[in-house]
């Protein structure tokens, strides 16, 4: 047998106001509207609910067994879809982004900061991830979008740039002479290099160009993260090649920064998304707003 939730409204009210008129004008239907319900519902269980007069209506034996059953069913289908209402306005307004763990750690908390004093309303999740990561959490629907260097294309992947950055150089800030605006390729030639391991995507291209331009570095070190290799230029260990983008990483560390010239080698960074996924209210905004704030803290930095 196939019921409906607005059949058993009916019921629910008819017991409840003991006046089909009352109980039509609680449903917004009409008093014939709600009798062919209820004759509905008792033809389907096949037995009668109420016994009626033109003074009174009550509920029969049977009726009164199912009262409670049909009062509990309809109270925990209320709840339940209010709170699933609940969830999904939430979800809404909540967006989760994706990105490497110095991005996370030096870019977005202050970025979020303001951008929650233009939109309050949308709450904003961080996921602090390597590599690949960023865009297998995408394919699989884990974040709305992540943002990073993304140097492999991927089908199914929606890129969109938000600023373009470049390679710099980074030493430790022991020797005035050394503080330079920029550095050429050659010039590093011997140097003693501290890398990222071999994995890493950004390390990848350094690598593809520095064997393009023919220059030779003595490598002495590789680690997994930016911060480490930032923190070992800094206590002497050698230089490093970094994309422009870590500089928020460097404001605290004694080292001097130069940009990469003849060639200037640029790379962009950008927020991917899924293609066969929407991605929530408030997204483009977030985005939007993501790209002025890089492009004004990349002006303060000299970057432009």
């Amino acid at each position: 047998m196939e019921f409906t939730s607005r059949q058993f409204r009916a019921f629910l009210l008819v017991a409840q106001h003991r006046s089909f008129s009352r109980a039509a004008e609680a449903l917004y239907i009409t008093p014939s509207g709600l009798s062919v319900l209820i004759r509905e519902l008792e033809s389907q269980l096949g037995f009668r609910l109420f016994n009626r007069t033109t003074r009174h209506v009550g509920l029969t034996t049977h009726g009164s067994e199912l009262l409670g059953a049909v009062q509990q069913s309809l109270e925990k289908l209320d709840a339940t879809v209010s709170r699933v209402g609940r969830m999904a306005a939430d979800a809404s307004m909540s967006l989760s982004v994706g990105a490497p763990p110095l991005i996370a750690a030096n870019v977005l908390p202050e970025a979020i900061k303001e951008f929650r004093s233009y939109r309050p309303d949308i709450r904003i999740q961080v996921f602090d991830v390597r590599g690949d990561a960023l865009t297998q959490m995408v394919e699989a629907g884990e974040v709305d979008m992540s943002l990073g260097a993304f140097f492999q294309p991927a089908s199914g992947i929606r890129r969109t740039p938000l600023f373009r950055f470049s390679l710099m150089v980074i030493r430790p800030d022991n020797d005035p002479t050394l503080r330079r605006a920029s550095t050429t390729w050659s010039a590093l030639k011997g140097e003693r290099l501290i890398s990222l391991t071999a994995g890493n995507l950004v390390q990848q291209f350094i690598d593809k160009h520095l064997a393009r331009i023919g220059v030779t570095l003595n490598p002495c070190a590789a680690f997994n993260y930016l911060d480490t290799q930032i923190a070992m230029v800094e206590a002497g260990e050698g230089i490093a090649i970094i994309p422009s983008f870590v500089l928020p990483a460097c404001r605290n560390r004694k080292v001097v920064l130069s940009r990469l010239v003849n060639p200037v080698v640029n790379l962009d960074f950008c927020w991917i998304s899924n293609r066969g996924k929407s991605l929530p209210p408030g997204a483009d905004d977030f985005a939007s707003f993501l790209k002025s704030y890089i492009a004004r803290w990349a002006g303060r930095a000299g970057i432009l």
